[in-house]
């Protein structure tokens, strides 16, 4: 076809809406929402969230990811995918027990201020040069632990529900990864309804509204909350969403990307956008050719999940009712088995470094412990004891190592008789 010759609707479709990409697009969007939408309702509840704050979160966060994912896509010609934060997710349903909405929010501002923050200045590599890896993974896998727990405590009282769930979630491991945690989910729909947990009266078709919050900054909750679910989503999402993308050749500047994702975050915060931050697992699936032969096309892939992400958040009331729906023992199995492969990512990665370890465990124990201090909870005890003990151990190794050297030198001067 020559240049001048007329390119016919048909084509344009394609060139826009490549099927792969389409279905990239689509497939990330629903491995986000199916494996974490339960924990974003759980942390929505910790906060007293009631039906109509719940939608206006999913909305929030709706459009927020797909401002962002459809918007830096477009802007790097590269597939950024971004998601709300799912381990954030999970340290607020913890964190937020007791705080009020209000309180909440403060507390989600102030997080996206530090990301907006480490976007502008570019200090993100030093903030997280501070916080070694294993700390941060050990951090992670501690907030995480109750929910991988609560998979097998269900069994107890709902085994018809969680055990073919989890069956099934270890053999799609094996044979269709990418669809393990859809598959369990829908093994455990078919089972719940067999066992007549499901309420369906309670769901409605509706759109959802925005609901405002104005947040209210009080500094116990800033410290106990938003300082562990910045950490969190630095080191569990945007470190390993960077890693995805250049692990794929994209080089697309970091900062720019820390920045527009913060600042959004922070705008949308007093509707319920707890957490947008780039995505690692679900990016995954529309950076590899699946997503279309073309690695220079791909990022159609993500301005498609920013469009599907659109219709979760105006639909974010219907997801709310759904989620109200679901059985509760249907709701803390996804929600375990969603996090398997992040806990088992966390504990690898906070054991990997034995001059470390030490530190890693009791970061993992005092943040899983659920202590709570002066108001301020476990996870932000549980980094700063790991921290107090890295120091330690740093000093311990210098004190060490120059006693040792002072006694060779005493032993060489006392075989040479200087």
């Amino acid at each position: 076809m020559s240049p001048d010759s007329p390119v016919s609707p048909f084509s344009r479709i394609r060139a826009l809406a490549p099927p792969s990409a389409v279905a990239a697009g689509l497939i990330a969007v629903m491995v986000g929402v199916t494996s974490s939408a339960a924990l974003v309702f759980t942390a929505a509840r910790a906060a007293g969230a009631d039906a109509r704050e719940i939608s206006s979160w999913m909305l929030a966060l709706g459009i927020g990811l797909a401002v962002t994912c459809a918007g830096l896509s477009l802007r790097f010609r590269a597939p950024v995918v971004t998601a709300w934060s799912t381990p954030g997710a999970a340290l607020l349903a913890t964190g937020l027990s007791g705080v009020s909405m209000g309180k909440a929010v403060g507390a989600f501002v102030f997080s996206a201020v530090l990301i907006l923050v480490s976007g502008v200045t570019g200090w993100f590599a030093r903030v997280m040069d501070r916080i070694p890896v294993p700390l941060a993974a050990a951090l992670l896998a501690g907030v995480l632990l109750q929910f991988g727990t609560g998979l097998f405590a269900e069994m107890n009282g709902s085994f018809a529900v969680a055990f073919p769930m989890f069956a099934l979630y270890l053999l799609a491991r094996k044979l269709l990864p990418r669809y393990a945690v859809l598959l369990a989910l829908g093994v455990g729909a078919v089972a719940s309804a067999l066992t007549g947990g499901w309420h369906l009266e309670r769901v409605r078709l509706s759109l959802a509204h925005p609901v405002f919050t104005a947040p209210e900054f009080d500094w116990k909750v800033l410290i106990s909350v938003g300082v562990p679910l910045f950490v969190v989503t630095m080191a569990s999402q945007n470190l390993p969403g960077v890693a995805v993308l250049r692990g794929s050749g994209y080089e697309v500047p970091v900062s720019p990307l820390l920045t527009w994702t913060g600042a959004v975050q922070a705008a949308l915060a007093p509707f319920g956008a707890f957490g947008i931050n780039l995505a690692a697992i679900t990016a995954a699936i529309c950076t590899g050719e699946e997503a279309h032969p073309d690695r220079e096309r791909r990022f159609l892939a993500a301005v498609w999940a920013g469009v599907f992400y659109l219709c979760v958040g105006l639909l974010g009331a219907t997801v709310a009712s759904l989620l109200v729906a679901m059985p509760h023992a249907l709701v803390l199995a996804v929600a375990g088995i969603g996090l398997l492969a992040t806990i088992e990512a966390s504990l690898t990665s906070a054991l990997s470094d034995p001059s470390s370890r030490e530190a890693a465990v009791i970061t993992f124990l005092a943040t899983a412990s659920g202590v709570t201090l002066l108001g301020i909870g476990s996870a932000f005890w549980g980094l700063l004891a790991g921290a107090l003990t890295t120091v330690l151990s740093n000093v311990s190794r210098r004190a060490w190592g120059k006693g040792a050297g002072a006694e060779r030198e005493r032993g060489a001067a006392a075989r040479t008789g200087v």
